[in-house]
Order: structure tokens, then C-alpha cells, then sequence
């Protein structure tokens, strides 16, 4: 009998601010609030779905499916690689960049995979309805200084 290693399934998420300051969340099925971002895609044997050329660019494609922004995927955000269990017996790895939106005062819309969108400032985040990973991703990128597009340029 062959053995089989179970998988765990990843999922990139940013943290994304508008020119305001405020983290953009999304509500799940389940009510809760949570940071934009999704799977990354292993692309079809015909070639018709790309495959995600890493974890960055999977983001970027995410938050524009989800929210109509375009951003750039920075760092790892600290403390922003954890396990959800949203379900019981469901584990997911997260994990969480800084992004830098390229289109900060274009209003971002809610794609069909959410029920509602928000912008919440960092002192309204500790009281929403929402994984403690996330509120820690939150408050770290919050807890450093916030990078300017040119900042990528020089990495």
C-alpha cells in the first residue's frame, strides 16, 4: 500500500490599505470578516487557466478578481503565517503580505465570492467579527511604516 501524505490547503492573503489608511475586508459565508486573497491556481492541462507563477503574483490576481484593485504584493507580513481551521477537521494554511494598492482612491466593488465589502480603520479592527491571524496580520502591517510604490522599485 502506497502512502499518501496528507495536503494542506494554502491561501495568500494582503493586506491592503486606501489612500484613508483603512484595511480592506471582505465577508465570508460564514459572516466573518477576512482579508482579501485566495488559492493559488495550478492552471488546466489545456493551458486555458494559467498556473500562478508564485505566490505574489496569485494575490495580485486574487485582490483584482475580489475587489477590482490593483495592488503589488510586498513582504510577509510578521506573524502572518498561520493555520485556520475554519470548519472542524479543515485546516488551511494563510498565508499574509503587505501590498501597496496601485488605484488607492479607486472605491473597490464586492465580487460574487463575498457578501459584503468594508474599510475599517485600525481601532475598529480588534471589535469586527473575524480570525485572531487576521487582526494580528493587521496590526502588524499597521505597526510598521507604510511603504510607497517606490519602495518596491528599490527592492
Amino acid at each position: 500500500m502506497t502512502y499518501t501524505p496528507p495536503l494542506w490547503p494554502v491561501s495568500v492573503k494582503g493586506v491592503a490599505l486606501d489612500a484613508q489608511g483603512r484595511v480592506l475586508l471582505l465577508k465570508n459565508e460564514r459572516d466573518e470578516w477576512e482579508l482579501p486573497g485566495g488559492r493559488l491556481e495550478i492552471g488546466s492541462p489545456d493551458g486555458a487557466v494559467p498556473m500562478d507563477a508564485s505566490p505574489e503574483s496569485a494575490l495580485v490576481r486574487e485582490i483584482q478578481e475580489e475587489t477590482g484593485w490593483e495592488v503589488k504584493a510586498g513582504p510577509l507580513v510578521e506573524g502572518g503565517v498561520w493555520i485556520y481551521q475554519p470548519i472542524p477537521g479543515r485546516r488551511v494554511l494563510i498565508v499574509t503580505y503587505g501590498c501597496i494598492v496601485l488605484s488607492p482612491d479607486r472605491p473597490p466593488v464586492v465580487s460574487h465570492e463575498h457578501k459584503q465589502l468594508g474599510m475599517f480603520t485600525a481601532e475598529e479592527v480588534p471589535g469586527l467579527n473575524m480570525p485572531d491571524g487576521y487582526k494580528q496580520a493587521i496590526a502588524a502591517w499597521y505597526g510598521r511604516r507604510y511603504p510607497s510604490p517606490d519602495d518596491y522599485e528599490r527592492m
